[in-house]
């Protein structure tokens, strides 16, 4: 199978002052929470984890996006910039067993249910 990426808007819940973020954002918090997670998850080599400065879904941040090669492109938004790292590996891992990429509302965790932004087909 071709690699897979894990996108993480960076810029998600940010903080601003004077046109200037400051402090660290929702999409570093739930970054670095994927990155820790990520060590002891079985498909780490399968994905890439692709920091991202934004994915234009301000309105429904925290935002990640899964992605590869001829395979549906799902992003998720509404998402907490805490404690939601398991559910969206536990969705990758979904995301990579199936050869179009498509995971049902079903079969998602909880967590991912209600967040869907988009799904993109396949070049």
């Amino acid at each position: 199978m071709s690699k897979h990426i894990l996108f993480v808007c960076t810029t998600c819940a940010s903080k601003w002052q004077d046109g200037k973020r400051i402090g660290e954002s929702g999409g570093e918090k739930l970054l670095q929470e994927i990155i820790k997670l990520r060590k002891d998850w079985e498909l780490r080599a399968e994905f890439d984890i692709q920091p991202t400065e934004c994915m234009s879904a301000c309105g429904r941040s925290c935002t990640i996006s899964f992605a590869a090669k001829d395979k549906y492109i799902y992003l998720f938004g509404d998402l907490p910039q805490e404690g939601v790292a398991p559910a969206i590996l536990e969705c990758a891992s979904q995301y990579y067993e199936n050869s179009d990429g498509v995971v049902s509302w079903k079969e998602r965790p909880a967590a991912l249910k209600k967040g869907i932004v988009a799904r993109i087909p396949p070049l």
